[in-house]
């Protein structure tokens, strides 16, 4: 057991890639409810997510107080929109979640990339960074949405889609089902994809070299 609990203690990357995956689980069944129930359930989430991308950060070279200054004003008005009911600040949390999680997504390539020893936690980082692309984009969406309203299809898209939207466009899976209707949704869209082909081009890139630079040794 305590073997176990060095393990999790030491893998922090793990951690948050495990919390979000369960999250891809969760939302459906309460991203529906719109109501005080749904609201705080899924605002508990995001504040236990936004938790750990503060502890993960802690283990990479570019942690400083930048993501408590961000994480402060996200928490805030987490908990303000759900007590008081106002939708309005959604966009808002989210404009600092998404900064909150674009930093952590950079300062993870840092980690990973700061020397030629791959780690255990650097392993599980490889994934993590691309949740955390995929989550920043998708509250990124939210405040896109909110300023151009019909950006992402008629009407007002719900978490799930928008999150569901991120992660192929990230992955350059283009379903097509779900797609950018205004120019600004466009151009949002197309930054994710150019960001999803770096990051996979820059993963299998530096794998390959690893593992050359094994053979030579």
């Amino acid at each position: 057991m305590r073997e176990w609990g060095r393990f999790v203690r030491n893998t922090p990357c793990l951690s948050l890639l495990v919390v979000q995956l369960g999250g891809v689980v969760l939302y459906p069944f309460v991203g529906g409810d719109q109501g005080f129930v749904g609201r705080t359930i899924l605002s508990a989430f995001g504040l236990l997510v936004l938790v750990l991308t503060i502890r993960a950060l802690r283990a990479t070279p570019l942690f400083t107080w930048v993501s408590a200054f961000v994480f402060v004003p996200a928490t805030a008005l987490l908990l303000v929109s759900v007590f008081i009911g106002d939708d309005r600040l959604v966009p808002w949390s989210s404009g600092f979640e998404s900064a909150l999680y674009f930093y952590a997504a950079i300062a993870m390539l840092a980690y990973m990339l700061k020397d030629d020893d791959v780690t255990t936690d650097e392993l599980f980082a490889i994934p993590a960074v691309f949740t955390l692309f995929a989550w920043a984009f998708a509250y990124l969406f939210v405040v896109v949405q909110a300023a151009s309203p019909g950006a992402f299809g008629a009407g007002e898209r719900g978490w799930m889609d928008l999150l569901y939207l991120s992660f192929t466009t990230l992955s350059s899976t283009g379903l097509s089902d779900i797609g950018p209707a205004t120019g600004h949704g466009q151009s949002v869209v197309m930054l994710e994809q150019v960001v999803g082909i770096f990051y996979i081009a820059m993963v299998v890139t530096r794998l390959v070299s690893l593992r050359a630079e094994r053979r030579r040794v």
